[in-house]
């Protein structure tokens, strides 16, 4: 297992980010944006990005808000978690780069970054790869109860809605993260030097503001930003995904199982190819890379058809 860091990085100005990414592949490609989650960082494509350019795509992974060299611009703004803001930051980028549509793969905070631009702002979205299905929060319906099982898989979540959770993930990040880590993808064996190489993402200094707000405001425990209101309530109707799409659940995820993701299959409502990936937890493109890459290169073959 390697532990090649991702670079050069680029910078752009998007929105209200200065967005930090690594760019792969001839400039004329297909545009594939690949989007990480939490706690994560773009090292997860680290493998991905040189499957997609030597078939001559365009591959960009930026860090998200609170992440890595992404910087918020103004101190005033609030550091938001929320879907709305996620989604908002990928069409900031998409207008930054000039990039009128692009193919979008994603999982966990990127995957649902990527689900929200599909199904509000279809226009820019070339293809859709979402790993966990649908994964547009239904924030009105958030404290009803899951199967206890599925609720046992949250326990980080409530953690963080907690004054305690704040100062235990300000206090020991890596190790919480790292727990996050082999518990959500329980048969894959990662060494020391991967993990570091994504935990310096965690060094951000709005990263606990960033990820504390995101998990106490899809409980709707917090306000958002009123900068993303309206986003938001478009997103509370449950919007449906018209664009191109594979959708991919892992039988081994220890937070979003396939049954889980299966409640919002009616969510699609265009061209949907579904598939399960067995033996891979959370983070599918750093547990398989090969194959992660073969369903994004499928969305790039019918958008350039």
């Amino acid at each position: 297992m390697t532990a090649n860091r991702l670079e050069p990085l680029h910078h752009v100005d998007a929105g209200v980010l200065r967005i930090a990414y690594h760019e792969a592949g001839p400039s004329s490609g297909v545009p594939v944006l690949l989007m990480h989650g939490f706690p994560y960082d773009i090292h997860a494509y680290a493998e991905v990005m040189p499957l997609l350019a030597a078939q001559g795509c365009r591959a960009i992974v930026p860090y998200l808000r609170g992440f890595g060299a992404t910087r918020f611009l103004h101190a005033a703004t609030p550091r938001s978690g929320e879907q709305a803001a996620l989604g908002a930051d990928l069409v900031a980028l998409l207008d930054a780069l000039a990039l009128p549509r692009a193919v979008l793969a994603g999982y966990d905070w990127g995957g649902r970054a990527a689900c929200v631009v599909a199904a509000l702002w279809p226009e820019r979205c070339a293809g859709l790869l979402t790993y966990n299905s649908y994964n547009i929060q239904h924030i009105a319906s958030a404290l009803r109860p899951l199967p206890p099982d599925s609720e046992r898989r949250l326990w980080y979540q409530y953690y963080f809605h907690s004054e305690r959770g704040r100062a235990g993930l300000a206090a020991d990040r890596r190790a919480l993260c790292r727990l996050l880590w082999r518990t959500w993808s329980p048969s894959w064996v990662f060494d020391d030097a991967t993990f570091e190489r994504s935990a310096l993402a965690f060094d951000n200094p709005d990263f606990v503001d960033v990820v504390i707000h995101s998990y106490r405001h899809r409980f709707a425990l917090v306000a958002g930003d009123p900068a993303y209101a309206a986003i938001e309530q478009r997103l509370a109707a449950q919007p449906p995904i018209g664009v191109p799409t594979i959708s991919i659940d892992g039988t081994d995820d220890g937070v979003r199982g396939p049954a889980d993701a299966a409640r919002d299959a009616h969510r699609f409502s265009g061209a949907r190819s579904h598939r399960l990936a067995h033996g891979v937890g959370h983070n599918m493109p750093q547990e398989s890379p090969q194959a992660f890459a073969d369903a994004v290169l499928e969305l790039v073959r019918d958008a350039a058809a």
